[in-house]
């Protein structure tokens, strides 16, 4: 009898551990690549959808575990949304502020998540220089504990088609996937006029221009990622094209 009370007590106790053994960084990958591949993906939803807060906290312990978690889980729910209901994005400021993602015990908007997790608590309208006087709970043990990383605005798709293009990342190699695509993106974004020394750039720099260091660090930026030959002495904006563009996903090289 008591092997048999012993070999139940092993099983209930590996069926429990295998339970809370879920890993969400993971669970986010693959519902990214799902969604990609064309495959299902509603079982990856329910998972995320029962993480707690405790679950996150626990497993999300550096920035670049939060970051590449929380870009992967942005990108995938901006299509999901958008797939289902195109017509939302005719208010793109309701669009983007309904809370949605159900996630960490809570449901949040992709503000909460870009703005609050990933920007650590800046004020959406502030050009990158103001901070949230409020923040609720959740927000201040999920968002990223070091200063903001400004790769991550090419690294975000909002559904538009000037939007970066979406990949798939992950902590350990998420510094050089976040070079690769902030290269490639801002090469096909910028161009430059060598006799004004102007670079035409991505308005994203003047949006955010808090998050990079003022309008001199987007200069510094654009010179040493090679985008422009030299830093630029001036630098204008291009038109941000809104346009409804789904389905941009792009292969990150190995690393």
């Amino acid at each position: 009898m008591k092997p048999f009370l012993y070999t139940l007590f092993f099983l209930s106790t590996f069926g429990l551990h295998a339970q809370n053994s879920i890993i969400y960084s993971d669970v986010a990958q693959d519902l990214l690549e799902n969604i990609i591949d064309k495959k299902p993906y509603s079982k990856k939803v329910q998972i995320l959808s029962k993480s707690t807060l405790k679950d996150l906290v626990t497993e999300l312990q550096t920035d670049n575990q939060k970051i590449a978690f929380w870009v992967n889980i942005y990108n995938a729910f901006i299509q999901i949304s958008l797939t289902e209901n195109p017509k939302e994005y005719e208010n793109r400021s309701a669009f983007f502020g309904k809370k949605r993602v159900e996630i960490a015990g809570e449901i949040l908007s992709f503000d909460d998540i870009e703005h609050g997790i990933l920007r650590k608590s800046r004020m959406k309208i502030s050009l990158g220089y103001l901070r949230k006087w409020f923040r609720q709970k959740w927000e201040r043990k999920l968002r990223i504990d070091n200063d903001i990383d400004w790769r991550i605005h090419f690294a975000l798709n909002c559904g538009a088609k000037s939007c970066p293009p979406i990949a798939i990342y992950d902590a350990k190699n998420l510094d050089k996937q976040f070079d690769f695509m902030t290269t490639t993106y801002l090469k096909e974004q910028t161009s430059y006029n060598q006799d004004t020394k102007t670079a035409n750039a991505v308005a994203l720099f003047s949006w955010f221009r808090g998050d990079f260091g003022g309008l001199c660090g987007a200069k510094k930026i654009l010179f040493e990622y090679k985008i422009t030959p030299e830093k630029p002495k001036n630098i204008d904006f291009k038109s941000y094209d809104w346009t409804l563009s789904l389905g941009n996903f792009k292969t990150l090289p190995s690393f």
